[in-house]
């Protein structure tokens, strides 16, 4: 899990799916099991109040955003202007959304050439390649992968790329873009 502050009432989480793992969680609970989530989030709230010293107290906005490879990115804010609660009491407000994207990062476009071989091996010759902040990324959408099992192309990325917490709109907006469509189709044609 790792968390960071980004204002005085403001903080975000990532949490791995191996993080979710660990503390006994599928996405399927996730979605399913609102109890168990009400606690795994406050278990996190508590965790990230004591590694930022951020004081917890009166309304919290919870944005999760889950995100198919990569895990959950939460994004908590303090909303000061219900500042009369009881100091023992949190209420959380909870929103959840999900990404139908796989988004990978690499440190080297040679680890790119690699892996379009495999995804082209598995009939998929879309994506978009960015570059940011000194890595480059591959996005891949659901019309990319047409009806593979996402699971089979995330082991595939695997071994080439690190799953990305970025996403697709920051790439969009301050990243490089390299090949806006069939990345790998393009890097078949020009590599192999």
């Amino acid at each position: 899990m790792r968390i960071e502050r980004l204002s005085d009432n403001q903080f975000t989480i990532f949490l791995s799916f191996d993080d979710l793992v660990e503390r006994g969680f599928t996405t399927n609970d996730i979605w399913n099991d609102a109890s168990s989530v009400r606690n795994l989030f406050s278990d996190m709230m508590h965790e990230a109040s004591s590694e930022l010293g951020f004081e917890l107290d009166g309304m919290l906005l919870v944005q999760v955003y889950l995100m198919q490879a990569q895990g959950m990115h939460i994004t908590v804010t303090q909303n000061y202007e219900d500042m009369n609660w009881d100091d023992d009491f949190i209420e959380m407000k909870v929103t959840l959304d999900e990404s139908k994207e796989l988004m990978f990062s690499f440190f080297d476009f040679e680890n790119i050439i690699q892996v379009v071989n495999n995804l082209a091996s598995l009939n998929i010759d879309g994506g978009q390649i960015y570059y940011y902040d000194k890595r480059y990324y591959m996005l891949l959408t659901e019309e990319d992968i047409n009806e593979l099992e996402k699971e089979d192309i995330i082991a595939v990325m695997s071994e080439y790329s690190y799953p990305s917490i970025i996403t697709s709109h920051r790439l969009k907006e301050y990243g490089k873009i390299i090949y806006d469509k069939l990345a790998v189709k393009q890097i078949i044609q020009q590599f192999y």
